[in-house]
């Protein structure tokens, strides 16, 4: 990457706080959104996510900008999005017709299912640039959204003339592993003990030996890739008895556990060596939750709080993310909302701007709840598009203060959501076999009492039986309600068997917030 790469993009993004200013400030601001949800990440760790590629429909909750009347929307994805689906998004508007959003929206397809970045397909295709340009028209009342921010997403912003609302990616080593520690260190808040910038299996060993020497009744570490992220590239390790020394530890560490089946302790050692990771103590207690803090950083440099959410994680190692709920708990989110506001602040202060999220882990004893900053992941995540979905269907705000969603009605809003609903029975089913299930039940979202369910993810469906579903509800508990029938209305319309007619266990089907 040329130097004068950086510098002109850097020159480019100083227009984006005036377009964002006048997004915020004008309704009916005539501008063009460039949406490209590509998975910019390790390609190799991507592959383990059960339908990845249709993750990329993941965004689609931003049709609903369309509300107003004079944006422009381009949505660009590898393989072609289901009409169906998109019709789904477009009828959920409430200011303006489908048809009058659908002259204003564009869906492009580069008809191409390789694993691969969508930002590098698409940079490969200058026709399709070309068109995209004159589809914009006006790069000065544009931008691109992308799912997250690397030297690709840069190029793409640079072919198309627009800033990009994200994260420059001469600062992706803050998202790093190594530099989350770094940047909980500045902000002052707590998290796991454990060293940084380690880059061998020497490293590893070392650092494991000299976490037990800061710990000594420690039990259990975390190695950790530096770009891993759904807690795909964490390896849990057990220490073996003290007496052995870094002989011990080096043997015991060829016993590491990971969510995924597909990996081996050579390939993993081998990505270590290659990025760079961390080790740090695994967090446990009689009590021990995973919530999360999602912000965002103004273009202007202003750092805010966006949500709170009680993560849902599984796996074999127990740290994949699998769901959440909204808001996090009463009894600490004032302590997440505190400890994020510090991590935006520095955050801020090193040129960050977008959206990111804060992952904590919250242990409690005879003193209370106490907050522990795990990760920081510079990019769009699981938490995103339920969290939008609710922003835009309801038109609402959070309170900082309380950390509670209000509609502009006063309504406080809650919901439950998951993009791995899954069931083998679930496999088969068309776009238009779920619409008829949802019209027929009567569990879409509904404007009139702003509750219902959102479906996104929706291609997975028929390959994979896995979808994506935000349960919106006027309390917690009408939210769990929401999720539990969807569930069984979801089975009842597919008899809940797999292939052989055999039931299947309720745990390998989709995953239950409780």
């Amino acid at each position: 990457m040329s130097r004068s790469e950086a510098e002109r993009f850097r020159e480019l993004q100083r227009h984006l706080p005036n377009v964002w200013e006048k997004f915020q400030n004008d309704p009916c601001y005539e501008h063009t959104s460039v949406i490209v949800p590509s998975m910019t990440v390790n390609q190799e760790e991507l592959a383990k996510v059960t339908g990845a590629a249709f993750y990329e429909e993941r965004l689609m909750f931003a049709l609903i900008r369309l509300r107003n009347p004079k944006a422009r929307l381009i949505y660009l994805t590898s393989q072609p999005v289901h009409p169906d689906v998109v019709d789904y998004y477009l009828q959920l508007l409430d200011s303006v017709s489908a048809s009058h959003a659908r002259k204003r929206l564009y869906m492009v397809s580069v008809f191409d299912s390789s694993p691969r970045p969508l930002s590098a397909k698409i940079l490969e295709r200058p026709n399709l640039l070309r068109r995209l340009q004159k589809y914009i028209d006006d790069p000065n009342n544009a931008y691109l959204t992308c799912y997250n921010s690397t030297a690709l997403e840069r190029k793409l912003a640079l072919a198309l003339g627009i800033p990009m609302n994200g994260l420059d990616p001469d600062l992706l080593h803050l998202g790093t592993k190594s530099g989350n520690r770094k940047i909980f260190t500045d902000a002052g808040v707590s998290f796991p003990a454990g060293l940084e910038d380690l880059h061998s299996e020497d490293d590893i060993v070392r650092g494991l030996a000299e976490l037990r020497n800061r710990r000594p009744q420690i039990t259990s570490a975390v190695v950790k890739l530096n770009e891993g992220f759904g807690g795909e590239g964490n390896a849990v390790f057990r220490y073996p008895d003290a007496a052995r020394g870094e002989a011990g530890i080096r043997e015991s560490l060829q016993e590491l556990s990971w969510l995924s089946g597909n990996e081996t302790y050579d390939k993993f050692i081998a990505k270590f060596s290659a990025m760079g990771g961390i080790v740090e103590e695994l967090i446990t207690g009689d009590e021990v939750r995973s919530p999360s803090v999602q912000m965002r950083i103004m273009p202007n440099g202003e750092p805010r709080l966006i949500s709170s959410h009680e993560q849902v994680l599984g796996g074999k190692t127990g740290q994949a993310y699998l769901g959440c709920r909204f808001p996090a708990q009463d009894d600490y989110r004032k302590l997440l909302l505190d400890d994020a506001q510090k991590v935006g602040e520095v955050l801020s202060r090193q040129g960050v701007i977008g959206r990111f999220a804060i992952d904590f882990m919250v242990t409690k004893d005879q003193q209370g709840w106490k907050a522990h900053a795990i990760e920081i992941n510079l990019r769009m995540g699981g938490t995103t598009p339920p969290f939008h979905a609710l922003e835009f269907l309801t038109g609402g705000e959070l309170d900082a203060q309380t950390g509670h969603f209000v509609a502009p009605n006063g309504q406080t809003k809650f919901y439950s959501a998951t993009d791995n609903l899954k069931s083998p029975a679930y496999r088969g089913l068309l776009p238009e076999d779920l619409f008829e299930i949802i019209w027929h039940s009567g569990i879409g979202f509904k404007h009139s009492t702003g509750t219902g369910v959102l479906f996104y993810m929706i291609g997975a469906l028929s390959q994979y039986g896995k979808l994506g579903v935000t349960c919106i509800g006027n309390s917690s508990d009408e939210a769990q309600a929401l999720f539990a029938n969807t569930v069984r209305i979801l089975d009842a319309n597919t008899a809940g068997d797999d292939s052989h007619g055999q039931a299947v266990p309720m745990s390998d089907r989709y995953i239950a917030i409780e």
